[in-house]
């Protein structure tokens, strides 16, 4: 499968200033692939494993002392081959099962700059918890879930990812129509890897299904690794209902009412850790940076996958995967989760949203993102109905913003006096 992550690998290997490099993201996001690929064709081949959860043995080399040299050459008596700075690639895998591990890239850095190393984990926040982390000595992307120009390109419709790129040209029906039935297909399996790869293996919804539980399994069985930090069932329940109330404004005590607020948030803050979902804060669009008006108590979230999120809601649990079903009963949720998983992916940094704050007011922008100096509002309209009161109140009130976007199913045009440009939801990725 073709990652958009490998071309930011290779900038990392290329780079004079380079770092280890520390991948982080959810689990089964593709990163342990992908780093295998990009070492198969950059280093040809000569990629060194390390598998800290397969391989506890292993730990014990770091816990002597965080000396570079001595480590690897320990790490070169397990493999029995030299590793040589440069040349090869030193992969650590899991590395949240060592933490010292994680202190010891800061010295490969440090002491072995010509030696390219990455490290990739999954639930790091957990591990980085009781360490002392090595700022300013690593650099760190993150992996998301196969965005929908991924899932394309893995479905041979490589044409037509490129053809909807470009948000400049007016798209012929025939593209739209293409591409929103594989936008529903995507809506359906998600981007999760083993996912996509079973339904284009298979051909079959049901099947990238099962293996969308079976992996919504994996991730409550990690929940017992969060020992002493949050009641499971908490966890467990949630888990559900922040599904259930992705892109609705979360409260704690609607979350669960059987457990405390402070349980509840707790159990939400190790689920955020996790990556499951990312937080979407309010901001004002009033100025730059909107992080900085982002509030901590008035907030909403997107989920790690439109699929994962499609099978947790039981959308298909009846085995019907009907396309008119999903544009009109589901299609609300499904649009606004689509759109915020290609933001995030795409900016790779938070996004926001704008809610009025008026006593007895209800407008909101689904949407805010920051894009070259500017603040974006981006709403999203699913079907054929929807006005656009709240986007046109916020361009009135915040006379610093210049365009938005709308993104919808069955409209391209713009409205020139207002700078609202409408897109197609599944432009999302591009702008």
């Amino acid at each position: 499968m073709q990652r958009k992550i490998i071309d930011k690998l290779v900038d990392w290997k290329n780079s004079p200033g380079r770092k280890p490099l520390l991948i982080r993201g959810a689990r089964q996001v593709g990163k342990t692939y992908s780093i295998i690929e990009f070492g198969k064709t950059q280093f040809k081949g000569n990629i060194h494993i390390f598998n800290l959860e397969k391989n506890p043995e292993i730990h014990v080399i770091f816990e002597q002392n965080l000396d570079s040299n001595r480590i690897l050459s320990e790490l070169e008596l397990v493999i029995n081959k030299r590793i040589e700075p440069g040349k090869d690639l030193l992969f650590f895998d899991e590395i949240q099962e060592c933490p010292k591990a994680i202190t010891a890239l800061r010295y490969f850095y440090e002491e072995n700059p010509e030696l390219h190393v990455i490290a990739a984990g999954s639930l790091l926040e957990f591990a980085l918890k009781d360490i002392s982390f090595p700022v300013g000595r690593l650099q760190m992307l993150y992996m998301h879930p196969m965005t929908f120009e991924e899932f394309l390109i893995a479905s041979n419709k490589e044409l037509l990812a490129e053809n909807i790129k470009s948000v400049e040209k007016q798209l012929s029906e025939t593209v739209v129509q293409l591409a929103n039935n594989e936008m529903y297909n995507y809506f359906v399996v998600g981007g999760m890897p083993e996912c996509v790869t079973t339904f284009l293996n298979s051909g079959s919804f049901i099947e990238a299904i099962q293996v969308q539980s079976d992996l919504i399994a994996t991730f409550r069985q990690d929940f017992s690794k969060y020992g002493g930090h949050s009641d499971k069932r908490c966890l467990n329940s949630v888990l559900s209902s922040v599904a259930h109330r992705t892109g609705e404004q979360i409260k704690y005590s609607k979350l669960d009412e059987n457990y405390t607020n402070p349980t509840v948030k707790k159990a939400f803050e190790l689920l955020e850790n996790a990556r499951l979902f990312s937080k979407v804060r309010a901001a004002s669009p009033g100025g730059l940076p909107l992080r900085a008006s982002a509030s901590e108590k008035k907030f909403k979230t997107v989920f790690l996958d439109i699929g994962l999120l499609s099978n947790l809601n039981g959308f298909y649990s009846d085995k019907t995967i009907n396309k008119e079903r999903l544009s009109s009963e589901y299609n609300g949720k499904m649009a606004e989760q689509f759109v915020g998983q290609e933001l995030i992916a795409a900016t790779d940094r938070d996004v926001y949203y704008w809610s009025r704050n008026a006593r007895g007011s209800n407008a909101e922008t689904d949407y805010l993102i920051e894009k070259e100096g500017n603040i974006i509002p981006i709403e999203v309209k699913s079907g054929k109905s929807g006005s656009l009161k709240s986007l046109h109140l916020l361009l009135d009130t915040f006379t610093n913003i210049s365009s938005a976007f709308v993104f919808t199913e069955d409209k391209q045009g713009e409205i020139k006096e207002k700078g609202i440009k409408f897109l197609p939801l599944f432009q999302a990725g591009s702008i």
